[in-house]
């Protein structure tokens, strides 16, 4: 089989309103490889966050097919997308979703509980996330007690504690100040120096920079694919 990790052919979403179709995406066929760091652009209403969705198994195409890691997601029921968003995928969204009454070492063991992991074993893995983000000294503060920054980066430690083999940010510094998404676009960039890969959703032309490759959507469809010469480069 080939090496992209996602394999989308022709993938169509409609929304029905009645017995009227709306469709949203109109035929997405793309690659994405292993250790790709990639952005998806478009403006209000051209499908990307439905397209997010679909990679992140929390929503199904209507038309067309989803191979993501060489199983084909796209006709999967959903106690079976479960598992696969559960050991596949680690998402990190603009919301934060930490349980303020925990620390940031248990709130990144969480997806551990749900994966039947030893307690001894939650706690190493949950440390050894805290260090890729920079963060191990912070362990046992809880979220009130830390920056928006760093809140952020207890949350890139929680999606990468199940060793997912992809990584998807949906507007990850939407909530940050300038300064602070630097940083923490610099924590994505490590990440995909470290092998996994990386997709991500921005509005933002100075966000989408760090990545590697651009995709652009325009109502529903791919409107341009550009990978870039010279990446970033991270300090």
């Amino acid at each position: 089989m080939s090496d992209a990790i996602i394999r989308l052919e022709n993938i169509q979403k409609s929304y029905f309103m009645g017995n009227q179709a709306i469709p949203v995406l109109k035929g997405i066929s793309m690659d994405i490889f292993k250790n790709e760091y990639v952005a998806l652009m478009g403006p209000s209403g051209s499908g990307k966050s439905t397209l997010m969705n679909i990679l992140g198994c929390l929503d199904s195409p209507t038309g067309g097919k989803y191979i993501l890691n060489n199983k084909d997601v796209s006709k999967m029921a959903d106690d079976d997308l479960a598992e696969v968003r559960n050991t596949e995928i680690g998402f990190v969204f603009q919301q934060f979703n930490l349980l303020p009454r925990l620390t940031a070492a248990e709130n990144v063991a969480l997806p551990l509980i749900y994966a039947g992991v030893s307690k001894k074993e939650r706690i190493e893995r949950s440390m050894e996330a805290l260090k890729k983000v920079g963060l191990e000294d912070r362990s046992h503060h809880k979220s009130n007690e830390l920056s928006g920054g760093q809140i952020q980066r207890v949350a890139i430690a929680r999606a990468l504690v199940n060793n997912p083999s992809l990584l998807l940010a949906d507007e990850p510094t939407g909530n940050l100040d300038s300064k602070t998404s630097v940083e923490v676009m610099e924590i994505f960039g490590k990440i995909q120096q470290g092998g996994n890969t990386v997709v991500l959703v921005t509005h933002e032309e100075d966000i989408a920079r760090y990545a590697h490759r651009i995709v652009r959507l325009r109502d529903g469809l791919v409107e341009t694919d550009t990978m870039k010469e010279h990446s970033m480069i991270t300090h």
